[in-house]
């Protein structure tokens, strides 16, 4: 019998590592599984903050607030605001839904809020997540710089230097204005009305105040160009063909 074989083969069972090196194996170890851990963690962070750029830069999800642009947008709606829209040259144009900061026209008091607070709702309205700013509006462009106008003409409607407007947008039931007005848009200005215009507080209710109500082009965030939620209403929102026979405003760039 070879006895040297046998205790051979009984010896390859692993020797049991104790010691100093038993605690290097066990640390490196525990240092891999936090690293594992950390790295969905990184990974969510880079996302947050890709998408936070792209708010910031590109396009922004913006939830609506209010049931002022009924029925084209409703309360709830989550609209993709594109933010190139107008950096190249392109100013907004009659009939563009546009959401603007309305600092300065809409907005003459300065909005209370406790910085954490406004922190989180900000990167929360960055994302859709949380209502806008208080200053923050949408509204359907009307008229432009060097633009008259006007309301409302014999059978009710706007007219936009001289010629009248059929607004097939607007809220079942409601009139064009409740409320006459007539005005011609400085350049670089804007007047801006919601399309459920018995709801809507905009370009008229601010005539007696700094600007006549029109809200400056620089102001504007970015075009409304999608509803993208819920799923049921996804669209996308293009400007009408009401504004296709305004003539351009003397002196203007139409």
């Amino acid at each position: 019998m070879d006895t040297d074989a046998h205790h051979t083969e009984r010896d390859r069972s692993p020797t049991p590592v104790t010691g100093p090196e038993q605690g290097s194996r066990s640390a490196r170890f525990r240092a891999r599984a936090a690293r594992l851990r950390r790295r969905p963690v990184a990974l969510l962070a880079l996302c947050l903050a890709f998408l936070l750029l792209l708010s910031a830069f590109v396009a922004q999800p913006f939830l609506i607030p209010s049931s002022s642009m009924e029925n084209t947008l409703q309360i709830g709606d989550r609209v993709l605001v594109n933010k190139l829209a107008y950096r190249f040259g392109t100013e907004p144009a009659r009939g563009d839904v546009v959401v603007f900061d309305g600092t300065g026209s809409f907005v003459h008091r300065e909005q209370g809020e406790n910085p954490v607070t406004g922190l989180l709702r900000g990167a929360g309205a960055a994302l859709g997540l949380a209502r806008p700013a208080g200053t923050d509006y949408v509204k359907r462009v009307i008229g432009i710089g060097g633009d008259h106008v006007a309301c409302c003409d014999k059978r009710g409607r706007i007219e936009v230097n001289g010629e009248p407007v059929d607004e097939g947008y607007l809220h079942p039931g409601d009139a064009p204005s409740s409320a006459d007005f007539d005005i011609v848009v400085p350049e670089g200005k804007l007047w801006v009305m919601g399309d459920h215009r018995s709801r809507s507080r905009d370009s008229r209710d601010h005539l007696g105040d700094p600007g006549g109500g029109t809200v400056p082009v620089d102001k504007v965030i970015g075009r409304a160009d999608l509803i993208t939620w819920p799923v049921s209403r996804w669209r996308t929102i293009g400007a009408p063909g009401s504004f296709d026979r305004i003539p351009a405003a003397a002196g203007s760039r139409g």
